[in-house]
């Protein structure tokens, strides 16, 4: 049976981009690289530009950090518990997948997003490895999102993984989303969200033009884009309404610098509390069943 058109489907022509920069920073495999990624790249390249010199990062720098963050925060969770699942939601062209099954040959990773990407997404991995698993077809905000938990051992923990989506949707529809995830996961021992966010850029001296085209992602996507949160804070109280129990808010800033060894200094603790200034944050809510 074919499944109805989703309504989200038009943020998938972002899955290109990003897989196509991806693959040209070394850091994922020709095969998620398409003609389409390369067209758009090629398109927004000097508006990149641009922006890396006068806004101080662009969309393809906040593209490494995120990957970068949420990698090694998967890490630290596959070390601390070997028999850790993933579920990449939204998994568009993203690396993460081939190559955590790669370092990890027990893992049980999979991945999901709409029917078309998840096609194009089976399609490209069955090229660099026949072993690797069909991509789940699901639209997040259908009752067979269900479903997706169901290919999992619930005796065992579950991390969910989401990239570049979250600020498409409504916080309402954010919401639903993340009240879905505590619901579905209930069962599960313990259940970690790795995800990014892009807070409002109010530490930015050019705020006003991040958001003139954080408005025109909004039109090309068809989506509710829309930044939510300007404090840490913020997201931890949102992120605990839906039934995360712990939410964890990681700046670039603090997280690439010294400043997070040392995490029993008040005044450390409570700079991180604030915005620092960062276009990209990335979030590690969590809760323990146990």
């Amino acid at each position: 049976m074919t499944q109805p058109l989703s309504e989200h489907r038009h943020i998938s022509f972002t899955a290109h981009y990003t897989g196509y920069i991806w693959y040209k920073m070394g850091i994922s495999h020709a095969a998620f690289a398409t003609s389409k990624g390369k067209f758009l790249a090629k398109l927004v390249h000097p508006l990149e530009s641009w922006a890396e010199k006068f806004v101080g990062g662009s969309m393809r720098t906040t593209l490494k950090l995120r990957h970068t963050m949420i990698d090694e925060h998967l890490t630290q969770l596959i070390e601390q518990h070997p028999d850790l699942q993933v579920l990449e939601i939204a998994c568009g062209l993203s690396p993460r997948g081939w190559s955590f099954r790669q370092k990890f040959p027990a893992i049980n990773y999979r991945e999901l997003d709409l029917p078309d990407m998840a096609r194009i997404k089976t399609e490209a991995l069955k090229t660099i490895d026949t072993a690797s698993p069909e991509v789940i077809s699901v639209d997040l905000f259908t009752a067979d999102f269900e479903n997706a938990f169901k290919v999992f051992d619930q005796s065992r923990p579950l991390v969910i993984i989401s990239e570049g989506l979250i600020n498409y949707f409504s916080k309402d529809m954010l919401q639903q989303l993340l009240q879905a995830m505590t619901q579905y996961g209930s069962s599960f021992p313990e259940l970690h969200y790795l995800t990014d966010i892009y807070p409002e850029p109010v530490k930015n001296r050019l705020a006003n033009i991040i958001w003139s085209c954080s408005k025109l992602l909004k039109w090309m996507s068809r989506s509710a884009f829309s930044f939510h949160f300007v404090t840490p804070d913020e997201v931890q109280y949102f992120f605990s309404t839906a039934g995360f129990s712990k939410t964890e808010t990681v700046q670039p800033s603090h997280y690439f610098s010294d400043m997070h060894v040392a995490q029993s200094n008040p005044a450390e603790k409570a700079m991180q509390n604030e915005h620092a200034g960062d276009l990209v944050w990335m979030i590690h809510a969590s809760v323990k069943r146990n």
